[in-house]
């Protein structure tokens, strides 16, 4: 590196000074220097006119050149750092296009599940943390997998056999669920008669004597996080802290919130606290949505007033969220067709369709960002028929729409999402083969799942996130490459030899995978012109890996790691410190 670096400083200074003496010009500002060189790098920019290039200089907080080393000796002193890449590749900053990151900050310091072990493994868990944890008032943890019970779910008898004297609640690995105790239930005032908010949607599962079995989904599972008071706001803002430190550690430098705690205002005191001092090293675009369809008439109202009061230096929540259904495992996604063994159950939306055309047209009218949870057929097409209302009515709106997720899709409404102009955002973790889930759906649904290589054909823009914490893979699943790899092979990470999560022509290039972390997730996040690339005038959130990813076995992607990470021209992690 010293060497690299005292031929590129000794051949500034000459082309300088030659400069100088022709224009007669004072010696230059410490401002016409960079701040950082990364030479021989293999750096994809993901700027279509120059693909590749080998050097890439940072002063302040931007980009000022990217290309070629002979171009870039005149920007470089004596004060410069010289990073020598070795020829490692240079990538923009990932961007995650969906994740709670101060929702998975309250998260980050209760029990973790492994979303992937059995139901035997979970009970030890509970048993083991609350053994640990005597003075805690509530045991409270995430991580489960519905699907592992069978039909039945979670029920409060097995966690009542380990811990049956404090109340204990631990939400799924989606958050669209929780399973509780009996004392949980009883401090809940959880009874026969307690009614369901919205049945097929927000309920509490009951046997067959229509008592509470301990399985609450949807709306329930969140009223009870809240009335058991286990997020204060001490926990969340060291939670998110944390979060944070853990995503740029996976070279993550923005992303998208796709859904904060109910109350906004620890949310913003978090962040405003973290950018004070120093440590929120992530740009956040975040969202305020409608929980119920009895809010969406303020919704658009609601949003709007945060675009215009919650923001800060690297955080601004502008965008409208809408939460139209739940999950598959849960059975609350909305279908064309019933859950197997489930007569009478296609899931339920949590809004009318003309709800939805009233948001979007809302939202359309005041140029605001529309981002749609819509994993079932039924939730996605009566999006797309509501997008396409605004669409007619508001044809030269800036508003940018997204629908998250997209789990099951018509043949028919691939094509609509590039006809309507819609990003379909998801998380390719979840595109490994379904052994749980299969059991719900039909055959047809099934072969219909996480259709990347059918949109991008259809000439939709793919954004991809991680929905951490209910991605189901803990923070590992905050790891971009891993992301890229399951993407990419539609398998375990790791495992040639697994089954291929159908259809396998869905399968993605490692192109375009890293491509909906960067640039097309910075047009996601109405940022393209800011980030998402490695361009002269854009800001330096840059990641260094550590093995080039297009030349990696696939199975061996997951294995590779973040060797730095720079977000505004700072680095804020570097492997081994």
């Amino acid at each position: 590196m010293a060497t690299a670096k005292k031929e590129l400083v000794g051949a500034a200074y000459t082309i300088v000074a030659v400069a100088m003496l022709v224009a007669g010009c004072s010696t230059p500002e410490r401002a016409d220097f960079a701040d950082t060189a990364f030479i021989n790098a293999k750096a994809y920019t993901l700027d279509d006119a120059q693909p590749w290039v080998d050097t890439v200089l940072v002063t302040g907080d931007s980009i000022v050149y990217a290309g070629v080393a002979a171009g870039a000796q005149q920007l470089i002193n004596e004060s410069t750092n010289v990073v020598d890449l070795g020829g490692k590749l240079l990538l923009p900053g990932f961007i995650d296009t969906h994740v709670h990151p101060i929702a998975g900050g309250a998260y980050a310091t209760s029990l973790a599940l492994d979303t992937f072990g059995d139901v035997e493994g979970w009970v030890k868990a509970i048993e083991a943390y609350a053994a640990a944890n005597p003075d805690l008032a509530v045991i409270f943890g995430y991580g489960f997998l519905a699907t592992t019970f069978g039909p039945q779910g979670p029920t409060r008898q097995l966690i009542d056999a380990v811990v049956p004297d404090r109340p204990v609640l631990i939400m799924d690995e989606g958050f669209h669920g929780a399973w509780a105790n009996t004392a949980a239930l009883d401090a809940l005032n959880i009874t026969q008669d307690t009614p369901d908010p919205l049945p097929g949607y927000s309920y509490y599962k009951r046997d067959e004597n229509g008592e509470a079995t301990g399985y609450l989904l949807e709306g329930t599972a969140e009223t009870a996080m809240d009335a058991l008071d286990v997020i204060t706001l001490d926990v969340v803002r060291e939670g998110t802290g944390i979060i944070v430190d853990i995503m740029n550690s996976y070279g993550v430098t923005a992303a998208f919130d796709a859904g904060t705690l109910g109350d906004i205002d620890i949310a913003h005191e978090v962040l405003a606290d973290l950018e004070a001092a120093g440590e929120l090293t992530l740009r956040l675009v975040g969202s305020s949505r409608p929980e119920t369809s009895e809010e969406a008439a303020g919704a658009v109202a609601v949003a709007d007033r945060w675009r215009a009061t919650v923001k800060g230096e690297r955080y601004h929540y502008n965008t409208l969220k809408i939460p139209d259904d739940g999950t598959v495992e849960g059975r609350t996604a909305a279908m064309f067709e019933d859950y197997q063994g489930e007569p009478g159950n296609s899931g339920e939306t949590v809004f009318t369709e003309q709800q939805l055309i009233e948001m979007m047209t809302g939202a359309a009218g005041n140029d605001m960002d529309v981002h749609v949870h819509a994993l079932g057929e039924r939730a996605i097409h009566e999006s797309l028929n509501a997008i396409e209302v605004a669409r007619e009515n508001f044809p030269d709106s800036e508003t940018r729409y997204t629908i998250c997720h997209v789990q099951v899709i018509t043949d028919q409404d691939v094509q609509r999402f590039a006809a309507l102009d819609v990003m379909a955002q998801s998380t390719p973790l979840w595109a490994s083969y379904d052994t749980y889930g299969e059991q719900f759906v039909s055959d047809d649904q099934f072969n219909r799942y996480w259709r990347y290589g059918a949109l991008e054909d259809a000439g939709a823009r793919l954004t991809f996130g991680s929905d951490f914490p209910a991605s189901g893979a803990g923070t590992l699943g905050l790891s971009p490459v891993v992301q890229i790899e399951i993407g990419h092979t539609r398998q375990d990470a790791g495992e040639p030899d697994a089954p291929i999560q159908p259809p396998q022509s869905d399968r993605l290039s490692i192109e375009s995978l890293v491509r909906g972390f960067t640039i097309d997730a910075a047009y996601q996040l109405h940022m393209e012109d800011e980030i998402g690339s490695i361009e002269v005038g854009k800001k330096a959130d840059l990641v260094v890996l550590d093995r080039n990813i297009f030349e990696t076995d696939p199975y061996e992607i997951h294995e590779i790691g973040v060797v730095m990470t720079m977000m505004d021209g700072d680095i804020v992690y570097e492997a081994g410190t």
